[in-house]
Order: structure tokens, then C-alpha cells, then sequence
């Protein structure tokens, strides 16, 4: 049986995140495999975490952290936290605000590779989909994965969606520590880095569905740092291969 833990990051989710837990019990309670959550909160004004806190969930923990200090630095502490246990096989990360579907989810699991392994709920695939995205904010989301993926040599469909599966075999060969994405482009690091690792990494086309509630974390900023950031990488790998490896791999 596999045991796994879902890290759900949040900052001012209190109109989204209770439903998303609810969806989460209905789907433990018919799994076969343990599952537990671990919702990473950076001190929402909205007290997030005292309303996560206050279900009395025993399955559900939150980790509260002193500061918004975006996507990547919360699910850097949210992997620490859990690789701390031994009795985990799989980290999940997965959304408040209800975009990643229980489906999705479930056919994600099923799909898990042995070994060091990242399984990507994928958008841009056949059988994948967005729902209540302008066409403005598609063409952003397919124009990154492209740019990434010739920039950083890596054959995969969709390199910023979140939601995603990582095996505790592949996280502990990987120097999480010295990783420093913050935005979204957190989600490129990590697949550049399963792939340096030699990770299986095995798509799932899923249905990404637009917030309803809540504001969304897409700023300008974010996407200008994944810019960057993925050219600084891609040149990274072309001109110093051994070192990028080194730098990310034990």
C-alpha cells in the first residue's frame, strides 16, 4: 500500500480550501492507499489556517509558516516536513482553489511508476483540458511549456502545471535545498531536476477548471522570473552539463 502525503499551499484560501478537503475525505475514505494532508499556509490574513485548524481533522495538518515567500519556498518547507518521515512514498501537490480535480487525482495514482518517478497532471495533451481560461492566458501557459521545453531539452507537454506526484525515492536524491525558484517557475525546476536525476516521468492528461472563488497568484512578476529563469538554465545545461547535474542531484 502506497502512503501518501498531498502538500496544498495556500495564502488567503479560506472560501476555497474546506471545500477542497471535503472533496479530498470522500476520496480517502474509498482509497486503497493512506493518504494525508498537509496544507502549507504563509500566515493568511483571512486566517486560513485557523479555519483549516479548527475541522479537527486527523489527517489533515497544517504547517504555518511566518510570511508569504511564494509557491516554491512553501513547497520546499512542505517536502522537508514530510521527508522527515519515513513512513511516506509519494508527495502529492495539488491546489486550494479546487483547479485539480478528485478525477484527475485518482487516475493520477493509478498511473505511478515504481522507483524514482514524477507523474504530471498534463493540460496540453489529448484527453487534457482547460475550462473558463481566456485565450490570452492559454496561449501564455503553452507558449511557456514551449519555451522551456526547447531551452531546457525536455520532452514533456505541460512544464508549469502543479499538479503533480513525486516518488520520496526521487526527492531524496535531490538537493531541494539549493533549489531557489520561488514563482511558478518552481514547477520547471522540478521536472529539469527529476529529469537530471533520471526520474520516469509519466504524463496524465487532467481538466484544469479556473477559480471561482478567491483571487489568483498569476502576476506579471512571476511570469517575468520564469523567464529568466529558464533561459539562465537552458544556457546552464548547454554550456556547463556536469555542474547543472551536480548542483541538483546527491
Amino acid at each position: 500500500m502506497r502512503n501518501l502525503a498531498i502538500l496544498i499551499p495556500t495564502y488567503n484560501e479560506s472560501s476555497t480550501v474546506i471545500q477542497q478537503l471535503k472533496n479530498l475525505e470522500i476520496f480517502r475514505d474509498s482509497s486503497a492507499d493512506a493518504i494525508s494532508v498537509l496544507v502549507i499556509d504563509d500566515n493568511s490574513p483571512d486566517g486560513t489556517a485557523n479555519l483549516v485548524d479548527n475541522l479537527h481533522l486527523s489527517w489533515v495538518q497544517v504547517l504555518r509558516r511566518p510570511s508569504k515567500a511564494g509557491l516554491g519556498a512553501a513547497y520546499r518547507a512542505g517536502f522537508t516536513k514530510v521527508l522527515a518521515n519515513d513512513s511516506y512514498t509519494h508527495i502529492v501537490t495539488m491546489d486550494a482553489d479546487g483547479s485539480h480535480s478528485i478525477e484527475d487525482l485518482a487516475a493520477m495514482i493509478s498511473a505511478i511508476t515504481p522507483g524514482k518517478s514524477i507523474t504530471l497532471g498534463t493540460r496540453w495533451m489529448p484527453g487534457g483540458s482547460v475550462v473558463n481560461w481566456r485565450k490570452t492566458r492559454q496561449l501564455l501557459s503553452r507558449t511557456g511549456t514551449k519555451y522551456a521545453k526547447f531551452a531546457l531539452r525536455l520532452n514533456l507537454k505541460d512544464l508549469t502545471g502543479g499538479f503533480r506526484i513525486y516518488s520520496v525515492e526521487l526527492l531524496r536524491a535531490l538537493n531541494l535545498k539549493d533549489m531557489q525558484a520561488t514563482g511558478y517557475c518552481f514547477q520547471i525546476e522540478m521536472a529539469m531536476a527529476a529529469d537530471l536525476a533520471g526520474a520516469v516521468a509519466t504524463e496524465v492528461p487532467i481538466t484544469f477548471v479556473e477559480r471561482k472563488n478567491g483571487v489568483s497568484k498569476m502576476t506579471k512578476s512571476i511570469v517575468i522570473e520564469a523567464l529568466i529563469q529558464t533561459t539562465r538554465w537552458g544556457v546552464v545545461r548547454r554550456f556547463r552539463p556536469n555542474a547543472d547535474k551536480l548542483h541538483y542531484v546527491k
